[in-house]
């Protein structure tokens, strides 16, 4: 089931009644049932990985809170991360280490066989892996007390809303909500509406239209520099309405029902350097990483050479965390380069203010040169092969004007360009004002005249041709 097709508002639809009709316990048991239908939708065969992984992760926790021999405590984290990642690297990885393995012996004069294995990636790996070890490091440091609940930490584990493409919660957050008693009021289900109905709009209305001219133009075998810069450009687009089309439908449906998750997504094309960017746009990940991997590495405590390091090191890793392949690789080297070298500048310039109108075009200035820093790493990102990074990046470097005449085959629906407007005005009011419901507070016929002007883009914008989010391919 996806977010954007029928069968998923039907599927909701009979959860909502029976959520409304069930006292709070029976609510728990009826949607850990419903998440687990929720993803056998997608291979029934993968349950049996969401259970095993929540099962060994609520025991260990069991265990670390029992006991006060730190000894013992780290031999109980260190089963629950050797059973996560192993299965996470059997699974995600196993195929493209093996692959890379006798590539590099071969190079080497050293030809060796091997045999892949043939093997489906379940949806969601990633995010629900990453969330119970957030789960077990917390138990571990005695953040968190473990839940003796199996049923709450299992539907904490396997909540349908956020289950294949996060956000990744965290059991400080996530779980309080699940264990205890939560209400349907007005002033949720609005909010839940409104952040479904934009949701939505981004992910049928605009991604959708722009995907097929992403993928014509990354199909092709030498297009001009000037198709791939709007090729670029249309993919940052792309990937941006998808994915925070998926968090805000996900915050939506679970808003209805009285769970607040967690924001995802913070306008990150308004970012003005690599730092800002990293606050912005997919902060699950980039605050799991930093807490759970960058922090525990030593962060910026041990001197500038080793925290350049630890940032490269992070980001790699979170480039390799969203697919087993090398340019995703090269996507997080990419991204940890800006990194360092934005803590070099900044210890060099120093913060600066942008104050009055010069410090406010300045500031767009800003916000539009890194935007294309940004582009180019999802090129890197979106790219086949190192072949492809290489040609494409060779023409954007020889680009000319005349290399835009030959545009006539982007063919981006009308509705789409509207959706965009309507997607750009809500981000610029969220930044302008730092409210997320900036609308609440404009008087009713405005807030009517907001919530039609979403229904209509969306009625009339839908595309026919529906694809898989992105990210669940992650």
């Amino acid at each position: 089931m996806v977010f954007s097709q029928l069968d998923f508002w039907i599927f909701f639809s009979i959860v909502l009644a029976l959520y409304v009709a069930l006292p709070f316990r029976a609510q728990n048991w009826m949607l850990l049932i419903a998440s687990y239908v929720f993803y056998a939708a997608w291979d029934w065969r993968f349950l049996f990985l969401i259970m095993l992984s929540t099962c060994t992760d609520y025991l260990i926790a069991l265990k670390m809170e029992r006991t006060e021999t730190q000894s013992a405590r780290r031999f109980w984290l260190s089963v629950s991360l050797w059973t996560n990642l192993s299965v996470l690297g059997i699974f995600k990885y196993f195929n493209f280490f093996i692959e890379s393995f006798a590539m590099l012996s071969e190079k080497f004069g050293f030809p060796v066989s091997y045999h892949a294995l043939h093997i489906v990636l379940p949806v969601g790996i990633s995010f629900y892996t990453f969330q119970t070890l957030s789960y077990t490091i917390d138990v571990y440091r005695r953040d968190i007390r473990a839940t003796t609940s199996l049923r709450d930490f299992a539907l904490f584990v396997s909540f349908f809303p956020q289950l294949v493409a996060g956000p990744i919660e965290r059991a400080s957050h996530l779980l309080p909500e699940v264990s205890h008693p939560r209400r349907m009021t007005w002033d949720n289900v609005t909010r839940g509406v409104v952040l479904c109905l934009i949701g939505l709009i981004k992910k049928i209305v605009i991604a959708d239209a722009i995907s097929p001219t992403v993928d014509t133009i990354f199909a092709m075998p030498d297009p001009s520099g000037g198709v791939i810069l709007i090729g670029t450009w249309l993919f940052a687009i792309q990937i941006y309405c998808d994915f925070s089309g998926y968090t805000d439908i996900a915050r939506g449906v679970a808003r209805i029902m009285g769970f607040n998750l967690m924001l995802n997504f913070a306008q990150p094309y308004f970012s003005v350097n690599p730092q800002d960017f990293w606050r912005r746009w997919h902060i699950s990940l980039s605050t799991w990483l930093r807490d759970y991997l960058y922090v525990p590495l030593g962060g910026n405590r041990k001197g500038k050479r080793r925290t350049q390091i630890n940032l490269m090191l992070t980001m790699v890793l979170g480039g390799l965390w969203h697919g087993a392949a090398w340019n995703f690789v090269l996507w997080g080297a990419y991204q940890g380069t800006l990194l360092v070298l934005h803590r070099q500048l900044v210890g060099k310039l120093g913060a600066r203010t942008d104050k009055g109108f010069g410090g406010m075009f300045l500031h767009i200035i800003k916000i539009a040169l890194f935007f294309q820093v940004t582009c180019y790493g999802w090129l890197l990102f979106r790219a086949s092969s190192f072949e492809q990074i290489t040609r494409f990046t060779k023409s954007l470097l020889t680009m000319r004007w005349s290399d835009f005449s030959d545009l006539g085959f982007i063919n981006i629906p009308v509705p789409a360009f509207a959706g965009m407007a309507v997607i750009l005005f809500v981000d610029v009011m969220i930044e302008v004002t730092g409210n997320p419901r900036f609308y609440e507070v404009w008087l009713r016929p405005a807030r009517a005249a907001c919530y039609s002007i979403l229904v209509y883009t969306l009625a009339f914008g839908a595309t026919t041709t529906p694809s898989a989010f992105i990210y669940f391919q992650f």
